[in-house]
């Protein structure tokens, strides 16, 4: 299928060719008949990537503090990687389409194939096809106008600040910004029955607006424009301002002040400064400001947008989705008519033309569309590459995700001597662009490509954490060794049954199942553990973990695992293998915390063999702090990571130190050691019972805090 996409490094805007998206629970496939460019917000996306990377960094401050970061923790080698990714990916545009389902995703029952629909969010993209979870899709009238429809996400938006102004019928309301966002926002409140006055900066805007959304326009320079509209009110100021102009200049935040009433309300729905004037209007006034949330209540939130858990509408009346009908509603029902906003209208493959008009404004525009051929048969084959099929190697390579780690740790250290086959992701346009970039033959559209490919024997799975169990038990099923980036699954039953499928092979069958447990292979560890005999130690390893946000899909227990299952896992692993033996037993505490994402903790670890072994893994650090830092002792001897940077080993003698020039944790050695056992053949890399004891050893640790007991580690099923 075509995508629209927008490259950072060169800011060349390009349809490409990609795999049809596959869809998860709660979505719907949906095939564009008409998408809307929202010319403002992707009009700036563009304008910025077509800068130089000078330009890029000047806007992007933060970003580059961010980089200065990476490059002090991790090296220039990880930093250029990190930075090339992002420079280097395609990025879908546009956010607001309309067209019909083609398929239902598991779990949906409101839609069906056949139903036309509205959609919105950021997979609502410039594409042939576009994967919509059900709460960013609105079920249309079969004779619905698709064209008007695809307005649905400005509509929205212009909704949801129309409601935060919270106008009564006969008020007045003044909109700052007459663009396409301030268009629809004057036809809602004049649909209403509020009177509404426009204003912009120019000429043609405002004439658009009072011909067509606006009882009163003017422009911004008009003379003694706050006397004219206070004339109009009576001499009472409007009831409230909408702004919906984008502009680094505090003026229409200062003038919303100026020409509101007494205990007006100022709504924010565009990008302006709120550094508004204090005196006279914005206290004596004691104006109110309220800021709009893009489509209404529910963004941004991944229960509601990605799991698609509605709010009851007596406690929220209106979500962004049922701002979304609302809006389609109006537009059916004729109360409000759009036909006037649309001023160009492309087909997809003339999508770059839209661009250039946007950004060198040749001509006057308000609504652009882009409209799609629906009469071809929708392709479901890969999409191939240029890359040679023709490696000498056995091993034929295939990935299911291939997200930032993937990119950075796992791909750039691929031997050269393996057929790459396939790559598999959530966008289309990241499997097309990893399968350009690493050599792989072909980028496509479902797991079944990948687990029929008799080519392929090797599957690598880097994805969110909830679909590493179900890919690692198929692919192992379907004769595949298997690389799992940590964590192999979430729960105690997918682990039995990834054993269990394990346990069952024969020597016919045997494949390698490996987790991404890296730190075991740096350099540094190695060194620590050659320097002690076997028999029982004593480990402690503080992670310095760091703050993530509660909303993110990695302290989502059911998505992520929680920072423990999700992470804790390398620092279990690496104490069970420094030590040589299982753990056992295990007791834990965390801090306490009104979230309960239980991710500043300490592990207490109990082996087989008696040694004992500790985890602080603490969100709570200073930023300063280095992440990683390990100490082992074993009869008089010791040895002191630090952050995979340096080894310091103390014995009878003078400490030994070593160091190495960027920080070393283990990737590039473990690719090596993976393959290389492929080909070779022989043991696990990574023994079974190791596998399922570190696994349970997670999951004892969350039974531990809640019970506040020691808990016993699981031993491998027979």
């Amino acid at each position: 299928m075509q995508q629209l996409t927008q490259q950072l490094k060169t800011g060349v805007t390009k349809i490409l060719e990609v795999p049809v998206p596959q869809i998860g629970p709660g979505q719907v496939l949906v095939r564009n008949h008409f998408s809307l460019i929202s010319a403002g917000t992707e009009g700036s996306t563009v304008k910025a990537a077509r800068k130089s990377l000078i330009g890029k960094a000047k806007e992007r401050p933060h970003q580059v503090k961010q980089v200065i970061d990476v490059l002090k923790s991790q090296g220039p080698v990880q930093t250029y990687r990190a930075v090339m990714k992002k420079l280097e990916a395609y990025s879908p545009l546009g956010y607001s389409t309309a067209g019909e389902v083609v398929e239902v995703g598991p779990g949906v029952t409101e839609f069906a194939v056949g139903d036309r629909v509205a959609c919105a969010g950021l997979t609502a993209n410039h594409a042939e096809l576009v994967p919509v979870p059900v709460n960013l899709c609105v079920k249309l009238d079969a004779n619905a106008d698709l064209g008007a429809a695809a307005y649905n996400t400005l509509g929205a938006i212009a909704m949801q600040g129309v409601r935060q102004a919270d106008m009564r019928l006969g008020e007045s309301c003044a909109v700052i910004g007459l663009g396409l966002l301030g268009q629809l926002t004057c036809l809602l409140l004049r649909a209403s029955g509020v009177r509404v006055y426009g204003i912009d900066v120019a000429s043609a805007a405002v004439a658009t607006a009072k011909e067509h959304a606006a009882d009163e326009a003017w422009t911004r320079d008009t003379p003694g424009l706050a006397d004219l509209i206070a004339q109009k009110t009576g001499g009472l100021g409007v009831d409230s301002v909408i702004i919906t102009a984008a502009t680094a200049s505090t003026d229409p935040i200062n003038f919303a002040g100026q020409i509101s009433r007494k205990r007006g309300r100022v709504v924010v729905v565009g990008a302006v400064p709120t550094g508004f004037e204090r005196d006279p209007h914005w206290y004596r006034k004691e104006l109110e400001l309220k800021m709009s949330c893009s489509y209404g209540p529910g963004r941004y939130d991944p229960e509601y947008e990605e799991k698609g858990h509605d709010y009851p509408a007596a406690y929220v009346r209106w979500t962004e989705r049922r701002n979304m009908q609302s809006f389609q509603e109006m537009i059916h029902s004729g109360r409000i008519d759009l036909s006037y906003l649309t001023t160009h209208q492309f087909k997809l493959d003339d999508a770059g033309v839209a661009y250039d008009m946007i950004l060198s404004r040749s001509e006057p525009f308000l609504g652009i569309l882009l409209k799609y051929d629906t009469s071809k048969p929708i392709d479901r084959t890969p999409v191939t590459t240029d890359a040679s099929t023709s490696a000498t190697g056995k091993l034929g390579v295939a990935f299911i995700g291939a997200g930032s780690y993937a990119q950075g740790n796992l791909l750039p250290n691929l031997p050269d001597d393996i057929s790459r086959r396939s790559v598999l992701t959530n966008s289309g346009t990241t499997s097309k662009r990893v399968a350009d970039k690493f050599g792989f033959a072909q980028s496509v559209s479902t797991v079944d490509d990948i687990f029929n490919d008799k080519d392929v024997n090797t599957v690598f799975i880097a994805t969110r954490h909830d679909s590493h169990g179900d890919y690692a038990k198929r692919a192992l099923e379907s004769g595949k060794h298997v690389f799992v980036e940590k964590p192999v699954c979430l729960g105690a039953e997918e682990l039995d049954e990834i054993v269990q499928v394990l346990l069952d092979q024969t020597n016919d069958t045997r494949r390698q199942l490996m987790v991404g447990y890296n730190r075991r292979f740096s350099v540094h560890a190695l060194r620590a553990k050659a320097f002690f005999s076997e028999g029982p130690k004593a480990v402690t390893y503080r992670v310095n973990a760091g703050v993530i946000p509660g909303d993110s899909w990695i302290q989502d227990r059911s998505v992520g695992g929680g920072r423990i299952v999700g992470e804790g896992c390398h620092f279990i692993d690496f104490i069970t293998w420094m030590c040589d033996s299982e753990p056992v037993r295990v007791f834990a505490r965390s801090l306490p915390d009104p979230n309960n994402h239980q991710d500043t903790t300490t592990i207490s670890l109990e082996m087989a063999d008696g040694s004992i072994g500790t985890v602080h893994y603490f969100a709570n650090g200073g930023s300063g702090l280095p992440k990683e830092y390990i100490e082992v002792h074993q009869s008089g001897a010791s040895a002191v990571i630090s952050d995979f940077r340096s080894t310091t080993l103390y014995g009878s003698g003078k400490p030994q130190v070593a160091k190495s020039r960027s920080q070393d944790k283990g990737q590039a050695a473990m690719m090596a050691a993976f393959f290389d056992r492929l080909t070779s053949g022989g043991d696990p890399l990574l023994p079974i019972s190791h596998l399922y004891s570190v696994m349970d050893a997670c999951f004892a640790t969350h039974e531990s805090i809640q019970s506040n007991q020691v808990v016993s580690v699981q031993s491998l099923p027979s």
